[in-house]
């Protein structure tokens, strides 16, 4: 049996550049890309995205790290001095959706852009980040789920260095990693390709599809998993994924039957003519 890999990518000196980082880099500089390029079909500014970015990057990550170590308290505050060490993982992902957020209506309030466009427009790159994000979990071979045997893994068809990783301390690990990975790039690969059908989503509706898809997967991929915070019977973030659904449903109805005026996503800004000419 190989060994695990490595954490490490890289030392440079006496730093260490670790693989989580680089994944999670790599997440953002993909979905930013792609949001610029969506963004300027649909009339928004290039530097709008990067403009956010700058604001958004820090807080998320501030906000993810303290939802993780938020419910994981009694083992912090017996090690506080690993608080700050994101680089071994434990980054919430809701955490950080849930901070930039925030940001997002706030820069999107001060720049006088449409909130729901530009959600619209980031929403199928983040689940896509998102994705590609959870592969720095597997690295650190983190949100595994329960003991499982070989056989059973290799009746999934993975690849060798997969279930290699998914040898932790003795036994065999259930690769969530992975299943949550694979639902996130299929919502992305599905919203990518309904986002432009005329007639179908109304500006909010591709980023409400994205919270509705992703909390659904969410609540069942968590439930395999073995690191979750309880609260009653079910996960913390199971009980999250269920609110969000309803929500995010209830926004859709609500927003459907009281203003049957919006705009279509496919639309765009109102602004886009004038933004071209800039």
């Amino acid at each position: 049996m190989l060994s695990a890999i490595n954490p490490i990518a890289l030392k440079l000196g006496p730093l260490s550049v670790h693989w989580y980082g680089v994944i999670i880099a790599s997440a953002v500089i993909i979905a930013v890309t792609l949001a610029v390029i969506e963004g300027k079909k649909r009339g928004l500014v290039e530097d709008d995205f990067y403009d956010f970015l700058l604001w958004a990057l820090p807080v998320a990550l501030i906000t993810a790290r303290s939802y993780y170590v938020i419910f994981q308290w009694p083992y912090y505050a017996s090690h506080p001095s690993e608080i700050y060490r994101i680089w071994d993982g434990g980054i919430a992902i809701y955490g950080a959706l849930i901070g930039a957020l925030i940001v997002l209506i706030i820069f999107c309030r001060q720049k006088q852009i449409s909130a729901w466009l530009f959600l619209d427009v980031i929403a199928p790159t983040v689940i896509l980040a998102q994705g590609i994000g959870r592969w720095g979990n597997f690295i650190n071979q983190e949100a595994h789920g329960g003991v499982t045997s070989l056989s059973f893994l290799h009746q999934l068809h993975l690849p060798a260095f997969i279930i290699n990783q998914m040898y932790i301390n003795g036994n065999y690990y259930q690769p969530t990693f992975l299943y949550e990975s694979l639902w996130d790039v299929l919502g992305f690969l599905i919203l990518i390709s309904l986002r432009h059908r005329q007639g179908l989503f109304k500006q909010g509706e591709v980023f409400l599809s994205y919270v509705l898809w992703y909390s659904f997967g969410r609540f069942f991929i968590e439930g395999m998993r073995t690191d979750s915070l309880m609260l009653g019977g079910l996960r913390v973030s199971q009980w999250l994924s269920v609110v969000l659904f309803i929500v995010a449903l209830g926004i859709w109805a609500y927003r459907r039957y009281y203003n049957p005026l919006n705009a279509w996503y496919v639309d765009g800004s109102k602004q886009d003519t004038l933004q071209k000419t800039k």
